[in-house]
């Protein structure tokens, strides 16, 4: 039991950011102050998204940037943002219109 909740822990991926959430230290929010396990704090707080209005574009830009801060080459990280952020609940319209 113990190992499959250190699996589930990391595996966890912020469904806004695409950001890897090792540990609950880096877990958003919601509202009554419980921890979430969809949203990073930097995503998500007092279950309300940090930044509403962002387009995938705007978080692709953003997300593009701490990568590249973090060594990985800007064209690399625009792909692997390409191909990872549409299918995370924040932004897959099949998923419900959360944060659309």
């Amino acid at each position: 039991m113990e190992q499959e909740q250190t699996q589930q822990e990391e595996a966890l991926m912020c469904q806004s950011c695409g950001m890897p959430m090792h540990g609950g230290e880096l877990l958003g929010s919601e509202a009554d102050g419980n921890k979430t396990t969809e949203y990073c704090m930097y995503c998500y707080e007092a279950g309300e998204f940090k930044q509403p209005d962002i387009t995938l574009q705007g978080m692709t830009d953003l997300c593009t940037g701490y990568m590249v801060e973090e060594g990985m080459e800007e064209t690399a990280a625009r792909k692997v943002l390409a191909d990872t952020l549409p299918l995370l609940k924040r932004w897959n319209s099949t998923a419900g219109s959360i944060g659309m």
